[in-house]
């Protein structure tokens, strides 16, 4: 598996991977404006992808919103990708990410790298709750996965 970047909004990678993640995320017909991506790709086939959006470099603060097809998708060096270009890079001190209530499986990955989270009833709608998820740059540094 190796990672792609997809680099300007407007870059072929970056629209495929962006396209990828909304296609597996129900609430992101839409997509994202001023975004840039990360993608894994396994055998020529792109498996997940991150995008990154909402970025306040004045709040040192950035969104994002993943998904992928594989269970292999969360190796080491797309959790340092994830993790290390809005923490290293952009040198932000919290991420955030947007999960439905319903979406069980986002809910135990977030929890097991050390977001913290707070459901926002209604926030998808009249029947259904969203619950942020923050991550410090703290809280990343201090997990497991950066003691190796």
């Amino acid at each position: 598996m190796k990672l792609v970047w997809g680099g300007e909004s407007a870059s072929e990678i970056n629209q495929a991977v962006a396209l990828f993640v909304a296609r597996q995320i129900p609430s992101c017909e839409r997509g994202w404006e001023n975004f840039t991506t990360l993608g894994l790709v396994d055998d020529d086939r792109l498996v997940a992808g991150v995008v990154f959006h909402n970025y306040a470099p004045e709040a040192g603060v950035i969104e994002l919103s993943a998904a992928g097809t594989s269970r292999r998708w969360l190796t080491r060096p797309m959790l340092k990708g994830m993790f290390g270009y809005p923490f290293d890079q952009l040198r932000c001190q919290v991420v955030v990410l947007r999960v439905s209530e319903r979406n069980a499986g986002m809910i135990e990955i977030a929890e097991r790298f050390g977001f913290k989270s707070y459901r926002i009833p209604r926030l998808r709608g009249r029947d259904e709750a969203e619950i942020l998820f923050t991550l410090t740059d703290d809280d990343w540094r201090a997990h497991p996965v950066n003691r190796r």
